[in-house]
């Protein structure tokens, strides 16, 4: 589909469907409250139209209710936006998903009269949400299926008052959240492919081909199974041993043409677990279904760091990806097992299940050398944080308070759900073992998804800034959000580390 805009002087172009927004208002009749539709903005000729219409009176405005009219020969849609002192970005990216399913299989082109979807006067980060919304909602995982149903919606245009010098911010937020949204189905499309056609080596040539293709200036380098070796990377090595397909360690560094001493450095580390049969502590049937989403977390983290190098950001992004998938063989990594991390510290496997941790911890130690100003790795890790928080939060634990609080304030400006977990002293004791430096598990259950961090944070060098994002639910199937699929990957949190960056 394209995004187009038009501006309100030029030559109308013919479309199949113009929609239109309406705040609700509220007024006194007496002592009644009397909720009508706002109008406001609305041209005099269609607004006369729209009241000709005896049944356009029980259109209030109201959050999500529609009307349909026609003026002129052309169809129109009323769209409700609500209260508009509760309308948010939020509320317009949501409005705009709605409205792209609901016309997607009648219209070919549809035009959205942009000004009157305006979140808090704010015309810019509107536009951006706006265009976000309709990619993200636009997306279908389809490839697989032998017929194909095919949006009709093929041209959507936006509306925009003043003029082209007046509107260059605009055309540059709808230019920048294109960049982001795109990236973000770039993951989604790498969460759905089955563990049939994705594993670790076929997954590092689709990044390589997409950074050859997309992505300028960026330096590539893949990590095989005899350079882990070299790397002693006994941890990552121990959950590829049942695996049919070499491990991969995925390492790309953008560097801005501008950059000085003072640039940032951001690092990016993301689980790639292709496919988690939970290895010989092997997941029950109900649970090793959809284990193929297991390597969301490397795909949120290249999706942010492909979106950074296209926004050409001014800060300094390494990203890093440990692939592999935990399968089971004669040779599989047997609970009990005691193996050596990258960093020297030894490691008592009492779960196989537990294998992300392990995969990530080496990872960790080696983004480290390359001496990070902040370091955030993402995980699906502990089925425990959908206990803790849901289907629809990511946890976040950080061995620094301001990383934490930046992290939060991304999530918040990008209306995406975060919410921070404590490491404390008893869950790092806890996860010491009475043979070894350590142990993957807890001795219980209780505190499993900041245990698990307690854990990573062995594996993270002394000075550096270092967060984990838990990303077990919202990583997945969002149905709750319209401009994200009911089933399959929902490209969550990927917005909240482009902030991040943007204001690192």
């Amino acid at each position: 589909m394209q995004i187009l805009t038009q501006l309100v002087g030029d030559k109308a172009t013919k479309q199949d469907l113009i929609v239109l927004g309406s705040f609700s208002k509220t007024s006194k009749e007496g002592k009644k409250d009397i909720t009508t539709a706002a109008l406001t903005g609305w041209d005099k000729e269609v607004k006369a139209s729209f009241n000709a219409v005896t049944l356009s009176k029980e259109f209030t405005g109201a959050k999500d209710q529609t009307f349909t009219f026609d003026h002129e020969g052309t169809r129109y849609l009323a769209y409700g936006l609500g209260d508009k002192k509760d309308y948010t970005a939020e509320s317009l990216r949501r409005a705009v998903a709605k409205i792209v399913k609901a016309v997607s299989s009648k219209y070919a082109n549809v035009q959205i009269t942009f000004d009157h979807f305006i979140a808090k006067g704010n015309k810019e980060a509107s536009a951006h949400a706006a265009t976000e919304s309709i990619i993200m909602t636009d997306y279908n995982f389809a490839k697989y299926k032998s017929k194909k149903t095919e949006s009709k919606l093929k041209k959507l245009t936006l509306l925009l008052s003043g003029t082209k010098a007046q509107n260059k911010k605009v055309y540059k937020a709808i230019e920048d959240a294109t960049k982001v949204a795109e990236s973000i189905n770039v993951a989604r499309d790498f969460v759905n492919e089955p563990p049939n056609v994705l594993n670790s080596v076929s997954y590092s040539k689709l990044i390589e081909k997409d950074v050859k293709a997309n992505l300028k200036g960026v330096k590539t380098k893949i990590l095989g199974k005899a350079e882990l070796k070299k790397e002693k990377m006994g941890m990552f090595l121990s959950v590829n041993a049942g695996s049919a397909f070499d491990p991969r360690l995925v390492h790309l560094t953008y560097t801005p043409k501008k950059a000085t001493k003072k640039t940032k450095h951001i690092a990016f580390v993301g689980k790639g677990l292709t496919f988690d049969t939970g290895g010989y502590s092997l997941k029950p049937g109900g649970s090793i279904i959809n284990m193929k989403f297991d390597m969301a977390g490397s795909s949120t983290v290249y999706a942010a760091f492909r979106a950074a190098v296209l926004l050409e950001l001014p800060v300094k992004i390494s990203c890093f990806l440990g692939l592999t998938d935990n399968a089971i063989n004669s040779e599989a990594t047997m609970p009990d097992s005691i193996v050596t991390a990258r960093n020297g510290k030894t490691v008592e496997i009492l779960n196989t299940d537990a294998e992300g941790r392990l995969v990530l911890g080496d990872v960790l130690d080696y983004a480290c050398d390359h001496k990070p100003d902040m370091l955030i790795d993402a995980a699906t890790l502990t089925g425990a944080c959908l206990i803790a928080l849901g289907t629809e939060v990511c946890g976040v634990m950080s061995n620094d308070q301001k990383l934490a609080d930046k992290l939060l304030k991304s999530a918040k400006a990008t209306d995406e759900y975060m919410w921070q977990l404590p490491i404390i002293d008893e869950w790092r004791n806890d996860m010491k073992s009475p043979i070894a430096d350590l142990k993957n598990i807890g001795g219980s259950r209780w505190g499993g998804t900041a245990k698990a961090a307690a854990f990573l944070e062995n594996f993270v060098q002394d000075g550096i800034s270092w967060a984990h994002l838990d990303i077990a639910g919202c990583g997945d199937s969002q149905s709750h959000l319209p401009y994200c699929p009911s089933k399959g990957g929902s490209g969550l949190i990927i917005r909240t580390l482009v902030d991040l960056a943007k204001n690192a």
